[in-house]
């Protein structure tokens, strides 16, 4: 742990409580009381007034996230906005690698996947010691082809796009039961990207060969993933904004394109995201793929596809990237700075930036740092990185809630 997080966290703790503690007087304060009646007078026989109406829980902690996030120094909000990775099964280590660097979430990659649920319980209890304010613990749990869990019997897209949606609502509502008993919060596992093209490395992920049968599926796989678990639903992420089906080429080892146009695209490749959206998914992923009449940049640096996804397709929630060191490997000499591609992304529009390739408890603080510094340069606005930090604490205190039940 670098010298004095200790008393960082002990300080977010403190901002975390009295936030709480805050929000709980708006939520039980009643109108103030009016002087007492006279001895003798009528106002005494007559029927009290109603009580007001119940706080709404959603500003509610809208209000805590706003009071958590003012309590925090510049470089703290910068730790908060990012997801990262780091090798291992230790709980100790891991715990400190988040804690320590004060991040709003770990990733859990099959590396950090121990012999049983009770070991990787474990795990999550380190990094998330918490329950009100969880870290984001996430897995790429879609089921058959990405698979981190060898307990994990439930079926996967292989199987689904050819089952009725009814089948997809079960396998995704079972599996978040698998997660939840873990203690994992985050599910990158809902793949909304649509190709009937079997040569395509994403066809096997994805829910069906036609955009109304994958949307279909898409909207199934969310809401039975939001409403299961015996400690709360996990939440769930579309994935991979706006498509790979369109685009060519594998984002592993550099960046797929694709012409199709705006218009094009609102009809077909839009549509199984749209139907998560409405189904609830509380995350979505932007991919390292590029639309070019769109814009040529990959969408997961895009400022055009995150106004999109919010102001067109109405979307909420938290905007996560993929992982932005995928970009490392796409031989362009523009994405070979980690740190900056970080910022770029959070400027753009992304509330969590994602780190798994690049990502090691030695790189992280100086990525933190660097996020830190565009601010102070300018890089980087203050408000956007303010209005990152309270996406993910409102989706924290609302994991939170759902796991007290």
């Amino acid at each position: 742990m670098r010298p004095g997080a200790g008393r960082g966290i002990r300080a977010l703790s403190a901002i975390v409580a009295a936030a709480l503690g805050l929000a709980a007087l708006v939520s039980c304060a009643g109108e103030p009381p009016g002087p007492a009646p006279a001895p003798g007078s009528s106002h005494a026989s007559e029927t009290p007034a109603p009580a007001p109406d119940p706080p709404d829980p959603d500003e509610v902690r809208r209000q805590r996230a706003t009071a958590i996030v003012e309590g925090l120094g510049t470089r703290e909000r910068a730790a908060s906005v990012i997801m990262a990775g780091a090798g291992g099964v230790d709980p100790a280590a891991l715990g400190e690698f988040v804690l320590g660097n004060g991040l709003g979430g770990f990733i859990v990659m099959s590396e950090n996947v121990p012999a049983d649920p009770a070991a990787l319980s474990a795990i999550t209890a380190a990094i998330a010691p918490d329950p009100a304010y969880p870290a984001l613990i996430a897995i790429d749990e879609e089921g058959g082809e990405v698979s981190r869990l060898p307990w994990d019997g439930y079926p996967g897209a292989d199987q689904l796009r050819f089952l009725p949606a009814e089948d997809a609502h079960a396998a995704f509502a079972g599996r978040a039961a698998l997660l939840a008993e873990s203690g994992l919060n985050v599910n990158f596992g809902v793949v909304a990207d649509v190709t009937a093209d079997p040569g395509s490395f994403i066809y096997w992920r994805t829910l069906g060969d036609t955009p109304e049968e994958a949307a279909v599926r898409v909207a199934a796989a969310v809401s039975g993933e939001q409403g299961a678990g015996e400690h709360g639903a996990v939440a769930s992420t579309l994935k991979h904004f706006p498509g790979h089906g369109a685009a060519t080429g594998d984002s592993h080892f550099g960046v797929p394109s694709t012409d199709l146009d705006r218009d094009a695209w609102a009809a077909s490749h839009a549509l199984p995201f749209v139907a998560g959206i409405d189904a609830g998914a509380e995350l979505l992923m932007f991919g390292h793929l590029s639309y070019v009449s769109v814009d040529p940049l990959p969408a997961s640096l895009s400022p055009e596809w995150h106004r999109i996804a919010r102001e067109d397709l109405g979307f909420t929630g938290v905007a996560v990237s993929d992982d932005l060191g995928m970009l490392l490997d796409s031989g362009l000499a523009e994405y070979q700075d980690l740190p900056s591609i970080v910022v770029t992304a959070l400027a753009a529009g992304a509330d969590l930036a994602l780190l798994v390739r690049g990502s090691s408890p030695e790189s992280i603080p100086a990525i933190i740092d660097a996020v830190a510094a565009a601010v102070d340069s300018g890089a980087l606005d203050a408000d956007r990185l303010r209005d990152a930090a309270e996406r993910v604490a409102e989706l924290r205190l609302r994991l939170g809630e759902r796991a007290a039940g």
